[in-house]
């Protein structure tokens, strides 16, 4: 069988609003993030920002540097990362009204949809209210790639060697290189995502906090967190796939479904084979230079 793991996503979508509808748990509330000014930022103030809302049509939204300030992540040094800066989630084309309105309580100047071309027109973003979408096409191609999955061997070397095509592409490389120079430009809050909110989006994620020197434990337990946060539609999909598909072939995608350990250490390890480390292939892979970098570290940790 041939099938795109991006595209296992897309037989569930219609779900989604069944899903939320029959949540017997609220997990998104419209809210200001700003609480209360406590002095010095990188605009003169800082503020202790409420804990990063929950969204039930955007389940695996969440704040790179940490869902809250008590739990905010910490570089190896001790260093806080700045939340309120990135925010990481998946497509935001079954977005709520609400959860519109959540958006742009947290007044997010641009979005960067990382999606092929078929997937943005498939399923167009929903823009909250002042922000700028844009498209960086990260695998520069008409749709997502495809693989044969005869086994659950299969869809793992699949993910591997797709994870580890973002350090020896020159295309996905040079898409990546124009993101986070986007990045280091654009306004003071961001959000980047791809249709699930694991691969392309985990990546760009694991990238910037090893920038600021992010445990790399730490990086990988945030980008599992996609299997928490994706609980519901994970299932939701894995039954989708034995309905359309049995439960033999179901098994065999269900991986493509899951952020794995595997994957995300393939990329970190080809980047250090390389380049050397994760900052190497930012600067000779990726095209990104250090003043772009101290631009980047400086949004990302707190004074």
């Amino acid at each position: 069988m041939s099938r795109s793991l991006q595209d296992q996503s897309s037989c569930f979508r219609a779900r989604r609003a069944f899903l939320r509808k029959s949540s017997a748990i609220t997990l998104g509330v419209a809210m200001s993030p700003w609480l209360a000014a406590c002095g010095g930022g990188s605009n003169g103030v800082q503020y202790d920002l409420a804990p990063t809302p929950r969204l039930a049509s955007i389940p695996n939204f969440r704040d790179i540097a940490g869902s809250s300030d008590a739990t905010v992540y910490k570089t190896q040094t001790g260093q806080k990362l700045r939340r309120g800066v990135f925010y990481r989630s998946n497509a935001l084309s079954s977005a709520s009204g609400a959860d519109l309105a959540t958006l742009t309580s947290l007044q997010i100047g641009t979005i960067y949809d990382l999606r092929t071309t078929s997937e943005v027109a498939a399923s167009p973003d929903r823009i909250p209210s002042g922000a700028t979408d844009v498209n960086v096409n990260i695998y520069g191609t008409t749709a997502p790639p495809n693989g044969t999955f005869n086994s659950v061997a299969d869809t793992m070397a699949f993910g591997v060697t797709s994870y580890q095509q973002f350090v020896t592409s020159a295309t996905e490389r040079a898409n990546l290189g124009q993101l986070l120079t986007n990045m280091a430009n654009g306004p003071s809050v961001q959000l980047f995502h791809c249709t699930a909110g694991k691969d392309r989006t985990g990546w760009v994620s694991a990238v910037l906090q090893s920038l600021v020197d992010l445990p790399t434990d730490v990086i990988m337990s945030d980008y599992l967190l996609t299997n928490t946060y994706d609980a519901a539609l994970i299932q939701a999909q894995y039954e989708a796939n034995i309905a359309a598909y049995g439960q033999a072939e179901a098994d065999i995608f269900y991986p493509g479904s899951v952020a794995q350990e595997e994957w995300l250490s393939a990329a970190l390890n080809q980047a250090n084979t390389s380049y050397g480390s994760v900052t190497g292939y930012v600067t000779e892979g990726l095209g990104v230079g250090s003043d772009l970098q101290n631009k980047l570290k400086g949004r990302l940790l707190e004074s």
